[in-house]
């Protein structure tokens, strides 16, 4: 499992609400995007948004950022995201009440 991390510069005329508006708008459109298991929509005050993604594989997450999405982001905001990958190497889900170990410690 991989978490990605995507984060872009808004222009100033994108403000909370234009970006929790276009947020919601596109929101289901990632239900069908292959491999991806779950995306956070997020924004700051310093003007700064994008989306925290869980991936069932970096190859799916690679795949998506080098298509139409990331053109998409360039087109839209004027900047490259910024994407940085992380390999989870467990998970607490408190509303499922669940923890998952998705890569187990080896033995010493």
């Amino acid at each position: 499992m991989i978490t990605a991390i995507v984060r872009y510069r808004l222009p100033a005329d994108i403000d909370r609400a234009a970006c929790r508006d276009h947020f919601e708008s596109i929101a289901p459109g990632f239900q069908s995007v292959k491999g991806l298991l779950s995306k956070h929509f997020i924004w700051s005050e310093r003007g700064v948004a994008g989306g925290v993604y869980q991936w069932a594989s970096q190859a799916d997450a690679e795949a998506f950022y080098s298509g139409p999405w990331r053109d998409g982001i360039v087109r839209r905001y004027g900047m490259e995201p910024e994407i940085e990958f992380f390999t989870v190497f467990a998970k607490t889900d408190n509303e499922a009440g669940t923890v998952t170990v998705v890569e187990a410690a080896q033995p010493a």
